[in-house]
């Protein structure tokens, strides 16, 4: 993975910084795989605003993702690394040995022609998905389930990874990119490796008309607004605005909004840093 930094030839182009894409081997998707995506533009069955600052952005396609890896003891071979519109990682397009095509998130080090394999006897390779059970501790995993059978939720997008930290019976103990350790279910399902495009988080957008591409509409600061509009709205000349809310009224910048009677609060072992 690579970044470049672009010429100042325009006000636009000053300071952005764009992926190099050398890790990309096609600009053409697998049309079997796409499907049609509507764009809401924030409004709600009833054409009313429910969400501000979305809206307009280049139309996409969406490539169908295969999160489960539930086709299993199947050899797979990568036979492209693809772009993909709608997330932040690159997808790797796999042909499996009885002829059928899936994406996957792509990996940090995927190659084109590698064989890939799930299930609960792969090697713990990069690229290989089987239960978090089977893995050797200290492993370097993303796209994992919470639930066995439901399909990759964490650690998806690019450039995150979690780590193997221990096993207890039923359980596993996994830390994960935010900085939380967690207890999951031994039977769920990971993918070996870190994601791919690690680099993302270098990028510079460089104008405002490269969000509205992306379907981000203008935000207003809170601070700019009258007292009826936010709770830090008003005051006379450039107020600080006092504490930090949303505008509901939540505090904002390190208040736990997390319910202190969650079930599933008892599988945290350590919360995530502040």
């Amino acid at each position: 993975m690579s970044v470049r930094k672009l010429k100042p030839i325009t006000p636009g182009q000053r300071f952005r910084v764009v992926n190099g894409f050398d890790a990309i081997t096609t600009d053409k998707p697998e049309k079997s795989l796409l499907a049609p995506l509507k764009k809401s533009g924030g409004r709600n069955s009833q054409g009313k605003m429910t969400i501000r600052q979305k809206g307009g952005g280049h139309k996409r396609r969406y490539r169908v993702i295969d999160f489960k890896r539930d086709k299993q003891d199947v050899v797979a071979t990568v036979e492209s690394i693809q772009y993909d519109p709608n997330r932040t990682a690159f997808i790797a397009l796999l042909a499996y040995a009885d002829g059928e095509r899936k994406y996957i998130i792509a990996l940090n080090g995927l190659q084109v022609g590698q064989e890939l394999i799930s299930g609960a006897n792969a090697a713990p390779e990069i690229g290989n998905a089987l239960p978090l059970g089977n893995m050797p501790l200290g492993t370097i995993i993303s796209g994992i389930e919470l639930r066995p059978g439901q399909g990759a939720v964490m650690a998806r997008s690019a450039g995150t990874f979690a780590q193997l930290m221990a096993k207890d019976g039923k359980f596993v103990t996994i830390k994960l990119p935010s900085g939380e350790t967690r207890l999951v279910l031994a039977d769920c399902m990971a993918t070996v490796g870190a994601v791919s495009n690690h680099d993302h988080q270098l990028l510079v957008s460089g104008k405002a008309g490269r969000s509205r591409w992306l379907g981000r509409r203008p935000r207003t600061r809170p601070v700019a607004m009258n007292p009826v509009d936010h709770p830090m709205g008003g005051g006379e000349g450039r107020a600080s605005g006092g504490h930090p809310r949303s505008r509901n009224g939540i505090p904002a910048k390190g208040f736990r909004t997390r319910s202190k009677t969650k079930s599933t609060n008892k599988y945290i072992l350590e919360r995530r840093k502040k």
